[in-house]
């Protein structure tokens, strides 16, 4: 037993700029699914190519056999959180022990790093954290505080809650380790990847014009060829099935105040001119990437022959009255919401020039309140297009064009995205079969160890709708 917890293959990934939780859960699910019914070839097959040679096939097969021979199957799981930044760490019962897989995973989402080791909880600490939220029904008030009180003081949430027709808003602030309620609905905070969405529903919105076709190619819009004679369609870019890796290989990561910044026109077309590779190029293969959906922002403006920031603000913002909905951060004053990283300490806002389709937007939960309203109209073409599913990720999780797909418990669909940036998480889940949803914005660093609690945040305030 002990040699089996000894093994630790520490190939360390990068830190994703968007983490992208989906991903992990994703991969612990297929592991979870692939390691009870014993087909441990398969696991190998995700492993990096680093992986591979630390681990050979026989020797896999060898730890996995012996710890299913120690610990049974897996039952259950939970996220706890992230470990070096890099590993994403799970409390496991197995059928005969409780013990912690810590996964990690590369740009191509395979896995890159695995570790097991006996579970252990964390030493209690007594939070002097204080609930000073009675003015909000108690049980969202309950609920707010546990997932809220271990973020550092100046942290905000700002919770937007829809159903039966009413918004509701629940916004906190945390000063002086005390949880407090805030009137934050009309601030702005960086909503990162859930700009995906609407970039796909700009796309959307041209597909329905009819100027657009989802299976139509990129490569007409530039005028020159794509290295290997590659063919990127706009469809494969929203539902990351493209096989573009998550960045590009030319983005220098050097400036990690603001990675985006410098990386424009020149940089995007010489990468498609020069290094463009596909990771998967015989057959479909969803693969989160954050390149994916900055070149389908970008192509978008250039098939309407203007940037796709002006094409965001006439075919998103204006139609759906989402005024305090922005760009850049620039003049934004006090409505600004100032990002913390894990410390709770200021961070710069991030500026985004080419690949601004993939994490750029600045907004509030009263604007996302109001999109999130309209996907109830089933009148809306390009809202309904965004929503159908194009591409079966797992058993458990589809994807439209920007939208993931979950069954809920009752088994309706939520329709959900997150974001996460240096200073910045967000959530936002729409269940269009009762018309409910849920937004959260934050000032919660994507790399804060507790930042999975916005998400579990958001899915515990919709289950709390739907009572």
């Amino acid at each position: 037993m002990k040699k089996i917890f000894a093994l630790l293959f520490a190939i360390l990934m990068a830190n994703h700029i968007f983490a992208q939780t989906e991903n992990y859960k994703t991969a612990i699910d297929q592991f979870q699914t692939k390691y009870n019914a014993g087909k441990y070839d398969e696991i190998f097959s995700n492993f990096s190519i680093e992986m591979k040679q630390a681990l050979p096939l026989e020797s896999t097969k060898e730890f996995l056999t012996g710890l299913k021979s120690e610990a049974g199957k897996i039952e259950n799981k939970e996220f706890t959180g992230y470990e070096q930044k890099t590993y994403a760490t799970y409390k496991t019962r197995f059928e005969k022990a409780v013990l912690s897989v810590n996964i990690s995973l590369n740009e191509n989402n395979q896995i890159n790093g695995l570790f097991v080791k006996p579970y252990k909880e964390s030493a209690a600490s007594e939070t002097n954290t204080v609930n000073a939220l009675s003015k909000y029904p108690k049980e969202i008030a309950q609920i707010i505080y546990l997932k809220s009180k271990d973020f550092p003081n100046n942290t905000q949430l700002s919770i937007a809650v829809i159903k039966n027709g009413k918004t509701n808003y629940y916004g906190i602030i945390k000063e002086n380790d005390s949880i407090k309620p805030i009137e934050n609905q009309s601030k702005v905070f960086e909503i990162g990847s859930i700009t995906k969405v609407f970039t796909s529903t700009v796309l959307a919105s041209l597909v329905e014009d009819k100027k657009i076709g989802l299976a139509d190619p990129v490569n007409s819009y530039y005028p020159f060829t794509f290295k290997d004679n590659l063919n990127i369609s706009f469809g494969s870019l929203a539902n990351h099935t493209s096989g573009l890796p998550r960045l590009p290989g030319n983005l220098d990561l050097s400036n990690k105040s603001n990675p985006y910044k410098n990386y424009g026109s020149r940089e995007l077309e010489d990468y498609l001119k020069n290094t463009l590779k596909l990771e998967h190029q015989n057959s479909a293969s969803y693969a989160y990437s954050n390149l994916g959906a900055g070149l389908l922002g970008y192509t978008l403006g250039l098939s309407q022959k203007t940037s796709f920031q002006e094409l965001l603000r006439k075919r998103i913002f204006d139609k759906y009255q989402m005024t305090d909905s922005f760009t850049n951060s620039q003049n934004l004053g006090e409505n600004l919401v100032k990002g913390l990283n894990a410390n709770g300490e200021t961070v710069p806002n991030w500026d985004f020039d080419a690949l601004f389709g993939g994490g750029g937007i600045l907004s509030t939960t009263k604007d996302l309140a109001k999109f999130a309203a309209a996907q109830f109209n089933s009148e809306n073409k390009e809202l309904t297009l965004t929503r159908t599913p194009t591409f079966d990720i797992s058993e458990k999780m589809k994807i439209g064009l920007g939208w993931h797909i979950l069954k809920s418990e009752n088994g309706q669909n939520l329709f959900w995205h997150n974001g996460g940036t240096a200073g910045y998480s967000s959530s936002m889940t729409v269940n269009t079969g009762n018309q409910t949803a849920v937004i959260i914005l934050s000032n919660v660093s994507a790399f804060n160890p507790k930042m999975e609690n916005i998400d579990a945040l958001c899915f515990e305030l919709m289950r709390e709708m739907n009572k």
